[in-house]
């Protein structure tokens, strides 16, 4: 689950972590009234969406005056921001945080994300802060230090004083530094979180250590014993697909292919969707029905394929070991009967009940295409649907 930068802001002061004096908004005489409050003569207005490169694509202004306070919050507000994280189609900004100016002199990196190789938090900081971690690792992966956190003892002081001496810090700066960095691993680890990212993390010219712009990923499974954060979810935010799937129990991501794929069992999905690609078609999504799924979770999950109107035809993969493959198929066709069904649908089916499974699909008279084995179904859809 993700959130916007002023709620990860908040979850990192209740942790002792020094942020910006801010306050958001979905006014701009609110914008100017809170840059009022917060004094100075210097303030940064910036767009809330959940994806980074805000700065690139406009969403990102520095304010020398109340009244550019106003002309920003205006030109940001309502606008469609696109960066290289929302795509072409961009995402609307419905709120801004407006935010006191800062006395810079360093712009570091810091993060923390869970380790799948080592099944263990590792923090990662760099002295190029301010771009994307991604073209550091690839450009320069040398200037990224590491380390790795074991969960049983958690972050040690000393870890945190290796980074902080790895980041050319001295002084006093070490100290404030080290007590930022220990604060920001208790909030990772109280919070259930998959990924903290402070980028920059702001050297001031007085040498405080303060994270100036902040990103926070949220395990979702994890919500049910934080309250207070699952109240942050922003669902305009999120796919309404992905948000119909999840009323289902159903694991969906959209994707920009043209194949719409139903599988039960993620490894199987995967393997669909490269097959799919490789029979020279792309997959339009992801969507696992789950190894226990019912009649009616499948039928949801055909309908949600369909309403997404870049499916040119579907293919629906089951393999049936816990669920039945004849309960798939009566599934499909009652959700098939109740719709008004456009593109060509290939199935394949396999395991328990799978001849019972296809006898119902062919007897349907739906124009259900059955294919024998996971090549030939992939084939057949690329080829139906550059048919259609």
């Amino acid at each position: 689950m993700k959130v916007h930068e002023f709620q990860a802001k908040q979850v990192l002061a209740r942790f002792g972590v020094p942020v910006p004096k801010s306050g958001v908004t979905d006014s701009v005489d609110e914008a100017v009234e809170i840059a009022k409050g917060l004094g100075g003569s210097v303030w940064v207005v910036k767009a809330q969406i959940h994806a980074g490169g805000r700065g690139k694509g406009g969403g990102v202004k520095l304010a020398r005056s109340l009244d550019e306070v106003r002309q920003h919050a205006k030109a940001i507000l309502g606008m469609t921001l696109v960066t290289h994280q929302t795509g072409p189609e961009g995402k609307l900004v419905n709120r801004i945080l407006v935010e006191e100016g800062q006395n810079i002199d360093q712009e570091l990196y810091f993060g923390i994300v869970i380790d799948r190789a080592t099944s263990s938090p590792v923090i990662m900081a760099s002295r190029e802060g301010g771009m994307e971690i991604e073209e550091v690792a690839e450009e320069n992966p040398d200037a990224i230090l590491r380390e790795v956190i074991d969960i049983a003892t958690g972050m040690s002081a000393y870890q945190a004083r290796r980074l902080a001496f790895g980041l050319g810090l001295q002084g006093k700066t070490v100290n404030k530094a080290v007590k930022l960095m220990m604060a920001c691993y208790k909030a990772f680890e109280a919070s259930d979180a998959a990924m903290l990212e402070i980028n920059p993390l702001m050297i001031s010219k007085e040498g405080d250590v303060v994270a100036l712009d902040c990103k926070m990923e949220f395990d979702e499974n994890a919500m049910f014993r934080h309250k207070d954060l699952a109240e942050m979810r922003d669902l305009t935010e999120e796919d309404a697909k992905e948000i119909e799937a999840a009323k289902f129990d159903l694991n969906y991501i959209t994707l920009s292919g043209t194949v719409g794929c139903m599988v039960n069992g993620a490894g199987l999905a995967m393997a669909t969707m490269d097959i799919i690609k490789h029979a020279g078609a792309e997959p339009a999504n992801f969507l696992d029905v789950g190894g226990g799924a019912t009649q009616e979770r499948v039928e949801a999950a055909f309908k949600l394929i369909l309403s997404d109107d870049s499916v040119k035809a579907v293919l629906i993969n089951i393999f049936g070991g816990i669920v039945r493959c004849d309960m798939i198929a009566r599934g499909v066709i009652e959700a098939a009967k109740n719709l008004d069904l456009q593109v060509p649908v290939v199935v394949r089916l396999e395991g328990t009940n799978a001849e019972e499974g296809l006898k119902l699909l062919e007897d349907s008279g739906l124009g259900l295409i059955p294919a024998k084995g996971l090549a030939a179904a992939a084939t057949k859809v690329a080829e139906v649907a550059k048919g259609a």
